[in-house]
């Protein structure tokens, strides 16, 4: 068992430049690096939109109550497993997750509501949100692809497919 003072010395070494063990999993440090920065992007968008389904899940009112309480919830239940999925990833790169709301919004391109819309209004900014998400995360596939990095490719493929599923239903609810 690693006590607590040891915990805080390693955390310690680590900020005073300890450099850590070399990480050799055929990708180069470059490439790496490239694309942990669009995974950041990824996560950043994902928990904003995280945040925005969750706020729209407790502050939804109206005839469509039940239904989109229940659909947000599902939304962002997913959302939640799937921002620490895209940390873990960066990390697994040997990078350090964005984990600010000062980062998030400093390298998020969805912005935080500033008004209390109503039901259907809702379901059309999380309806661009996940389209947003969906152009953040084929950017950040660029760089995955180049590399030939798999986990990488996996990970987007399988959020380009939620968002997408996610941004048709949303849409449907628009649609006379």
């Amino acid at each position: 068992m690693i006590k607590k003072d040891k915990i805080i010395q390693m955390s310690i070494d680590t900020l005073n430049g300890v450099k850590p063990m070399e990480i050799n999993i055929g990708i180069t440090e470059e490439h790496r690096e490239k694309i942990a920065e669009g995974l950041s992007r990824v996560l950043a968008d994902s928990y904003l939109l995280y945040l925005k389904t969750h706020n729209y899940h407790w502050n939804v009112t109206g005839e469509l109550f039940h239904q989109l309480h229940e659909q947000f919830e599902e939304q962002y239940t997913e959302l939640a497993e799937a921002i620490d999925e895209i940390a873990e990833r960066i990390r697994a790169l040997g990078f350090r997750a964005p984990g600010t709301f000062q980062e998030f919004n400093e390298l998020a391109s969805i912005e935080e509501d500033t008004d209390r819309p109503k039901a259907l209004d809702m379901v059309g900014r999380l309806t661009t949100a996940n389209e947003q998400v969906i152009r953040t995360a084929r950017e950040a596939l660029k760089p995955a692809n180049d590399a030939e990095d798999e986990a990488t490719i996996d990970l987007l493929t399988e959020r380009l497919t939620v968002h997408s599923k996610t941004a048709w239903m949303l849409r449907s609810h628009l649609e006379e």
